[in-house]
């Protein structure tokens, strides 16, 4: 959810007591605070937090962000929280945030029930790099114990100017306070957007005259603008979801044009067409796709008794899969096809743009997809923004219908995206007309379908046939758990030492390499049933295939949306002969649940025929996104799911 506030900063007369909390101070309040009363199962609650940015008064034109903190922590599983991680940016062309100003302070009881305090030690700060763009700076506070309250701050400066600085009011711990103010000059206009569910409990801006002095006499008036929530909930992450900065409630800054001391306006956001234009003849994307003599030798050995476009793109696929090894590293730029080519190695940049080229080798006439990643959060789609891209695909038309490509990974068959890639919308770029968006939807299902058929032998065993077909995202994660033991028989072997009530004989696992089929996997087993011959009675539970032994949505209310990335069908059907000296006496009711708005259903179904019984069941998920309001119905019936999987069938011997 984003709310667009301000395009254009409106100045008020209001008069505003925005500032700083106290610092270096605790309250007896706050260090004999037992439970944060909002939120009791809180292991900590942050009781102020206060931010501050403006721009220097420099040539610079660095933002100077100011951060203060207060936490109670209130067990030990909230001591996590006294460790203090800062992020600072690196960019391309030698740009970086820098950290400074850091101080901060544990309060805590003696065992004389005196309040004291004890500050960290500045040496101890320390860096540690997570990837190219991102590095944290790390402390710890001194002296956590249950009961204490730790206070931190420090200054961060950004050259980082165009999207000003982003405030978060949501976090992983609730917050009593959070407060921000920024300084905008009057020569910068910025699109302000706040994002989540929850509203501002202040958003007001007073004339703060005089501001900003970059040098050379210029001066310029400011917007001091005021932002506040108050008594914010934690953020709970849950299962099924995209990146958590999609939700998080927080303020977003773009800046959109700047004026000059003449007064002249400079527009900084740009039109789609200016982008289109500017990707389609730059050497790092437009001019790598139009290297298609790299692969021009290849490609008219791979066409040649190709009968139509779609046999033709496949084996162009599979050999653009088969000759590059991806690097695991993302990316919607390459720098060089040609070097990745050399290397057979590459980005998913490298690649991707590759595949287009190589296609287009073939006279055929791919587009462009770039897109944010799941982990990466969904783009702004009102203001072009490169820097909210982290991916790139391809889009292949052929007779009406649409295939999109990413040759990053051996198993992936053509047309199936990664569920990476499966996350709100891409745009698509193409060298004969103007860019535009797409929705980035799983063309298959995640499909299992289990059959079991089965006979009980005078030894108490059962024994038959298990077999597994598994088809769209099920056969991609099935083949790669597959291809990730050295051998077959080795995954075999694992699968056997998994399940210790079933002893796999014999096995055969077909299609493995065949990516546009099914994967079968039919296993001869032998199950133990009751080890005792002698008992009239034995339990036996039917939902041994695919079970469902918790519920993954465990929330009292969910904010976000769930997100599985691709609709889900499961199907079990297991056939089970009895000796005729058996009989079922009790078995598990037959259930039918469904979603509204036909979302999905789970049935269950047990027969008995004779010496035959057949149990049968289904699960379907026929959305890949549930919104927040049909999360109470979905965790329903997952409720009910797993309360049905417990019920076991009932066999009696007869005398």
């Amino acid at each position: 959810m984003k709310k667009y506030l301000l395009v254009t900063l409106i100045i008020s007369s209001l008069q505003l007591s925005a500032q700083d909390f106290k610092e270096w101070t605790i309250s007896p309040e706050e260090i004999n605070m037992k439970v944060y009363p909002k939120d009791t199962s809180a292991n900590a609650v942050v009781l102020n937090e206060f931010g501050d940015a403006r721009l220097t008064d420099d040539d610079q034109e660095n933002i100077r962000f100011k951060y203060h903190a207060k936490i109670k922590i209130f067990k030990s599983k909230g001591f996590s929280h006294g460790d203090i991680l800062i992020p600072i940016y690196y960019g391309d062309n030698n740009t970086f945030e820098t950290v400074s100003g850091i101080e901060a302070v544990t309060y805590y009881k003696d065992n004389n029930g005196m309040i004291q305090k004890q500050s960290f030690d500045a040496s101890k700060v320390f860096k540690e790099k997570k990837n190219k763009h991102w590095t944290y700076v790390k402390f710890a506070m001194p002296n956590l114990q249950e009961g204490c309250v730790i206070e931190y701050k420090y200054t961060l400066l950004s050259p980082y100017h165009h999207t000003f600085k982003k405030w978060e009011f949501q976090s992983e711990l609730p917050k009593v306070y959070s407060e921000y103010l920024v300084h905008i000059p009057a020569v910068y206009e910025y699109n302000v957007s706040l994002t989540g569910p929850l509203k501002l409990s202040k958003n007001e801006a007073v004339l703060e005259k005089e501001c900003y002095s970059p040098g050379g006499g210029f001066k310029a008036d400011c917007s001091k603008i005021t932002y506040r929530m108050e008594t914010i909930p934690a953020f709970l992450e849950e299962e099924n979801m995209t990146a958590p900065e999609n939700f998080l409630s927080a303020i977003n800054f773009e800046l959109a044009m700047v004026s000059d001391y003449r007064g002249t306006k400079h527009k900084i956001t740009q039109d789609w067409k200016d982008v289109d234009a500017v990707l389609k003849k730059a050497d790092y994307f437009g001019n790598q796709i139009k290297k298609k003599d790299l692969f021009k030798d290849q490609v008219a050995l791979l066409s040649l008794n190709k009968p139509d476009e779609l046999s033709k793109a496949k084996a162009v696929y599979d050999y653009i899969k088969g000759w590059y090894k991806w690097n695991n590293q993302e990316g919607k730029f390459s720098e060089s096809i040609k070097k990745a080519y050399e290397s057979h190695t590459g980005s998913a940049a490298d690649i991707n743009l590759s595949l287009a080229a190589a296609l287009s080798s073939a006279g055929l006439n791919p587009e462009t997809v770039i897109l944010s990643t799941r982990s990466n959060g969904n783009v702004n789609k009102l203001y072009p923004t490169l820097s909210n891209f982290d991916y790139v695909v391809v889009k292949l038309d052929i007779e009406g219908k649409a295939y999109l490509l990413d040759a990053t990974e051996p198993l992936l068959p053509f047309g199936l995206l990664p569920v990476r890639c499966i996350n709100d919308q891409g745009r698509v770029m193409s060298f004969t007309k103007p860019s535009y968006w797409i929705d980035m939807v799983a063309s298959q299902k995640r499909t299992k379908h289990y059959s079991a058929d089965l006979t009980l032998q005078d030894n108490g065993k059962f024994k038959g046939t298990l077999t597994k077909y598994s088809l769209g995202y099920e056969a991609l994660s099935q083949r790669k758990t597959i291809k990730g033991y050295n051998s077959i028989e080795e995954f075999v072997e694992n699968l056997d030492e998994k399940m210790p009530k079933i002893k796999i004989l014999k096995s055969d696992i077909v299609n493995l390499d065949s990516l546009d089929k099914s994967l079968s996997e039919v296993y001869t087993i032998e199950m133990d049933a009751f080890d005792n011959l002698n008992k009239d009675k034995f339990y036996f539970n039917p939902f041994f295939i695919d079970r469902l032994i918790e519920n993954p949505f465990k929330l009292a209310d969910r904010s976000y949306p769930v997100d599985l990335g691709a609709m889900e069908d499961s199907r079990v059907i297991i056939n089970i002969t009895l000796p005729t000296k058996f009989s079922v006496i009790n078995q598990p009711t037959d259930l039918a649940l469904t979603l509204p708005d036909g979302g999905g259903r789970f049935i269950s179904n047990t027969t008995t025929e004779d010496n035959k019984f057949t149990f049968s069941m289904i699960r379907q998920l026929n959305k890949a996104i549930y919104s927040p309001e049909e999360y109470p119905a979905l965790k329903e019936l997952y409720n009910k799911i797993v309360q049905h999987n417990k019920t076991d069938i009932v066999f009696q011997k007869a005398k």
